[in-house]
């Protein structure tokens, strides 16, 4: 399996992009953000790639950060969503986006998406809460828990941020400018809802 190439840009497709490879050239399709971050034709990048592999095909996808393909493979696990999809998906909303609208149950956000229809994303957000290691049940419990604030409330909301994916210093900026807008003494459930309103600017 490819798990990651180097090398330089040959040419660019609606959603895909050559990869020249020590002389080999690899089709390698990729979100509309990616493909917007990668550069010229002839400089180097590099990308980390997802293989899918199929009966009548082997496929690769591209991504400009890890993250994203990782957010890739978990679109795949939703019924209803291929790969055509996920990256519509990654197009539309960006790797924070895509967790906060999760972690908020926010389906009209991802139904922004070309091809996404209500009942699609209601699946997604719905089906990704338990099974993305960005989302897990304790984090969306305390948005609806009205949790007393605690002295330990500024650390619970960084932990809880980093357990959605984002680093300890995004996590721990974004929790700083939340306790700032909503006081010292706000419940751990508001600091991550404001946390993931700053992360998704």
């Amino acid at each position: 399996m490819i798990g990651k190439l180097f090398g330089t840009v040959d040419s660019y497709g609606d959603d895909w992009v050559i990869l020249n490879v020590s002389g080999v050239g690899y089709i390698v399709h990729c979100s509309a953000r990616t493909l917007g971050s990668l550069p010229s034709k002839g400089e180097s990048c590099e990308l980390a790639i997802e293989t899918y592999v199929r009966e009548d095909q082997i496929r690769l996808f591209g991504f400009s950060e890890d993250v994203e393909r990782d957010w890739f493979r978990l679109l795949l696990t939703v019924q209803g969503i291929g790969t055509k999809v996920a990256l519509a998906v990654l197009s539309t909303l960006s790797v924070n986006e895509l967790a906060s609208a999760i972690a908020t149950q926010d389906k009209a956000q991802v139904s922004r998406t070309p091809g996404v229809g209500p009942k699609v994303a209601l699946r997604l957000v719905n089906e990704l809460k338990d099974k993305s290691p960005a989302i897990s049940a304790s984090v969306v419990d305390e948005f609806g828990a009205g949790r007393t604030a605690a002295p330990s409330a500024q650390a619970d909301a960084v932990s809880a941020l980093v357990n959605l994916g984002y680093s300890q210093a995004q996590a721990g900026m974004a929790v700083s400018t939340a306790a700032q807008n909503a006081g010292q003494d706000a419940q751990t459930g508001e600091l991550i809802r404001l946390g993931l309103k700053e992360l998704a600017q």
